[in-house]
C-alpha cells in the first residue's frame, strides 16, 4: 500500500557545510558536513561528525550550532511542522532521549526570540516543550552530547513538507488563514472532559466486557452532547461562531491501517473529519476545538481496549489449540474498527436527535460545512483507499465481537489519505 501523497518535500536539502573564498571552514561546518551532507548515510559518518565536534571549543561550537540549529527549526515551521510533531517524528525514527531533548531546546531557544509578540497558540506550544516527555541529557560525555545534536540537525534537515495548520511564528496574522489556538480547557467544559476521562479510564480497566460496553457508550453519549451544547454556546458569542482547528494524532505501526479507519471512525461520529499520513505516521484530525479533544481521548481509550480484547481472543485461540498469527491480529483489528464505525454512528444520532432542536439544526449544518471547507482547504488533494487484507475468519469474527462489546461505533473499511 503506497504511501501518502501529502508529504511533500521541501526545501532545506541545500549544503551549507563549507564556506567559500579562502576561509577554512569551522569545526562545526565540518562536522555539519560530514554528519549531514556526507554521501554515506551511517552511524560512521555520524561518528566522524561528533568527534570534530567534541574537539571542537566548547564555547565557540554550541552558539554556531545554536545559530545552525534555530534556522533548521526555523525551517520546520515554515514546512508545516509543529513542536509535538518533531518529537513524535523523532520517536517514530527510533532516536534516542538525548536528541529528542536537543530538539526541544532548539525549538525553545528559537522561539523565546520572538518574545512578548509570539502568537498565543506558539505560547502554548512553547509551555508544552517543558513537559516531562523531553527527557534530559545529564551526565553526557561530550561525544555523545555531540552525537545526539548531530541527530537532531540531521531529523531536521531532512523534514518534508507537511499541511501547516496555522501560520508560523512570526508571520503577520494576514499571511496565511490560521487555525484557533488550542488553548486548556476551563470551568464547565474542563468538568465535562473530566467526566469523559473518568469513564473511559474505568472502561479500559474493567475486566469485563459488558460493563466496558455501558461505559464507553456513555462516554459517546456525553461528547455528543457536550458538542450539541457547544455548538449553541458558539452560535451566540460575539463575534460569530467558532472556526475549525486541527491537530495531528498518531497513528503507529502495527496494524496502522485499521487504526487510521479507527481513528476516522471516532472522528465522524464526533462531526470531525480525518486524513491518514501512512508515511509519517498520524491522522490530521480537523473539527471544532470542542470536539477534537474528546475524539482524541475516545480514540486512544479504544485502543486500549482493543489490545486488551485481541490479548484475550488470542488466549481463547491458544486453549484452543491455534497458533496466534499476524494475520489473525490484522484481520481483529480491522473488524474491530469496521465494526465500531457503525455502532459509534448510530450512538451519536441517537445521543443528539432529541437534542437538536429545530433552531439549533442549521448551527449544526453550519458547523459540519466548516469542518468539511477547512478539511479541503488543507487537504485539497486526498485519495480513499479501499482495505483489503482481513483474511483471517476468526481474527475478524473476534474483532467484531469486540467492537460489539466495545459500545460505539465508527466509519466502514476506508481511510482518506493526504
Amino acid at each position: 500500500m503506497g504511501g501518502s501523497g501529502s508529504a511533500r518535500h521541501g526545501g532545506g536539502g541545500a549544503r551549507d557545510g563549507g564556506r567559500s573564498g579562502a576561509e577554512s571552514p569551522s569545526p562545526v561546518a565540518r562536522a555539519l558536513a560530514a554528519a549531514l551532507y556526507s554521501d554515506t548515510d551511517d552511524d560512521g559518518a555520524l561518528d566522524t561528525g561528533a568527534s570534530l565536534l567534541a574537539a571542537a571549543d566548547p564555547e565557540a561550537a554550541g552558539r554556531e550550532l545554536l545559530r545552525r540549529g534555530e534556522e533548521y527549526v526555523r525551517r520546520a515551521w515554515e514546512r508545516g511542522w509543529l513542536p509535538a510533531d518533531l518529537d513524535r517524528e523523532a520517536r517514530r525514527q527510533g532516536l534516542d532521549p538525548a536528541a529528542r531533548t536537543v530538539l526541544a531546546e532548539l525549538a525553545a531557544a528559537e522561539l523565546a526570540r520572538y518574545g512578548n509578540g509570539l502568537a498565543p497558540a506558539w505560547r502554548r506550544r512553547l509551555a508544552d516543550l517543558a513537559a516531562p516527555a523531553w527527557a534530559g541529557t545529564g551526565g553526557r560525555d561530550r561525544f555523545g552530547r555531540a552525537t545526539a545534536v548531530l541527530q537532531a540537525l540531521r531529523l531536521l534537515l531532512r523534514l518534508p513538507a507537511i499541511e501547516p495548520l496555522g501560520p508560523p511564528p512570526g508571520s503577520r496574522p494576514s499571511d496565511r488563514p490560521a487555525s484557533p489556538p488550542r488553548t486548556a480547557a476551563a470551568g464547565p467544559e474542563e468538568r465535562v472532559l473530566g467526566r469523559i476521562r473518568a469513564l473511559l479510564a474505568k472502561a479500559e480497566a474493567t475486566g469485563y466486557p459488558s460493563e466496558a460496553e455501558a461505559l464507553t457508550a456513555k462516554a459517546q453519549e456525553l461528547m455528543a452532547r457536550h458538542s450539541v451544547d457547544e455548538a449553541h454556546l458558539s452560535a451566540g458569542r460575539a463575534g460569530g461562531a467558532d472556526a475549525p482547528g486541527a491537530r495531528r494524532i498518531s497513528v503507529d505501526p502495527p496494524y496502522e491501517t485499521a487504526k487510521a479507519i479507527l481513528l476516522d471512525a471516532v472522528a465522524r461520529a464526533n462531526r470531525c473529519q480525518a486524513v491518514w499520513n501512512e508515511e509519517l505516521a498520524f491522522s490530521t484530525v480537523v473539527g471544532h476545538e470542542a470536539d477534537l479533544e474528546p475524539a482524541e481521548l475516545l480514540y486512544t481509550s479504544l485502543l486500549v481496549q482493543a489490545a486488551t480484547a485481541m490479548s484475550r481472543a488470542e488466549a481463547a485461540q491458544r486453549a484452543g489449540g491455534r497458533k496466534r498469527t499476524k494475520t489473525f491480529r490484522q484481520s481483529f483489528m480491522l473488524a474491530y474498527a469496521h465494526r465500531l464505525g457503525d455502532r459509534l454512528a448510530d450512538t451519536a444520532r441517537a445521543a443528539t436527535a432529541h437534542l437538536a432542536a429545530a433552531d439549533l439544526l442549521p448551527v449544526l449544518a453550519t458547523r459540519d460545512l466548516a469542518v468539511a471547507e477547512e478539511t479541503r482547504r488543507l487537504f485539497p488533494r486526498t485519495t480513499t483507499t479501499r482495505v483489503r487484507g482481513a483474511d483471517d475468519r476468526a481474527g475478524w469474527d473476534d474483532g467484531t465481537r469486540a467492537a460489539d462489546q466495545a459500545g460505539v461505533d465508527g466509519h466502514r473499511g476506508r481511510v482518506d489519505r493526504g
